[in-house]
């Protein structure tokens, strides 16, 4: 199936590992131009090497998406290099931050207000560009979590922040609906992959990933590409209809009906 993404000019947050990694390398396969942003030099570095193997690349920048000046002018060089931006990804979150005020304060500064201030310079971008070629349709998705719509696990500020940017994606995606531009979330379930925190309790045999694992009828937890797919799809011409949802990713773990 072509999704349409051929030339398309995308930007992520979070890109170097895992979910925000694999949507990456998933872009750059399609076909598309992509910028993507990380606070590890190292990780760009690896990945801007990975991909450089292919036919097409993608390039990153140093950021600490806190940093609202350098993020805005962020959005605005990639927009200037590309010619545009059509996709936008809100990726980076302060997940494992622990239920105390410092890591309140550090979750409600990373999901919240970075990923409003994201959002806020990707939408100028992606309407000046939607401006210039009325044929063009833009697209915004936020990664958000299965941990929003059903508690499981120890209290933590990470579901909470998480659950309040969907109200406003909906109400973006309204907003924006009549200037060509769709926006979505994309909640995964438990994600496993070496090395990340699934991964890391399931080396440690932890009871917390044997509950987390038994929960799910697939009897599996998700792998970051399958998160990926799904997002890719849904800014895609093939999602040309679909805006203002939250897409559950999470192999069916989460037991609420999704009304």
């Amino acid at each position: 199936m072509d999704l349409g993404l051929k030339g398309k000019r995308v930007l992520v947050t979070g890109g170097t590992r895992s979910i925000g990694r694999a949507i990456v390398r998933t872009f750059v396969e399609e076909g598309a131009n992509v910028g993507f942003c990380a606070r590890n030099p190292k990780g760009i570095e690896a990945l801007e090497r990975e991909l450089a193997r292919g036919s097409n690349s993608a390039r990153g920048q140093v950021l600490d998406v806190t940093d609202q000046a350098k993020l805005a002018s962020w959005v605005r060089d990639s927009a200037a290099a590309m010619g545009g931006v059509d996709i936008f990804v809100a990726n980076v979150s302060a997940l494992g931050t622990e239920d105390t005020e410092e890591g309140w304060r550090r979750s409600i500064e990373v999901d919240i207000v970075a990923t409003i201030n994201a959002l806020h310079a990707a939408r100028q971008a992606i309407e000046q560009a939607m401006a210039g070629d009325p044929a063009r349709q833009g697209a915004i998705a936020v990664i958000g979590t299965t941990a929003l719509v059903e508690v499981a696990g120890p209290a933590a500020p990470y579901r909470s922040v998480k659950a309040a940017l969907v109200p406003y994606v909906k109400g973006l995606a309204i907003d924006l609906a009549p200037k060509r531009i769709r926006v979505n979330m994309v909640s995964p379930g438990t994600i496993l992959e070496d090395g990340n925190t699934w991964g890391r309790q399931r080396d440690a045999g932890s009871e917390r990933y044997k509950k987390s694992l038994a929960r799910n009828p697939t009897g599996r937890m998700g792998m970051p590409q399958e998160v990926a797919d799904a997002v890719v799809w849904i800014t895609s011409e093939r999602a040309s209809f679909v805006s203002g949802s939250n897409l559950i990713v999470d192999g069916a773990m989460t037991a609420r009906i999704q009304y």
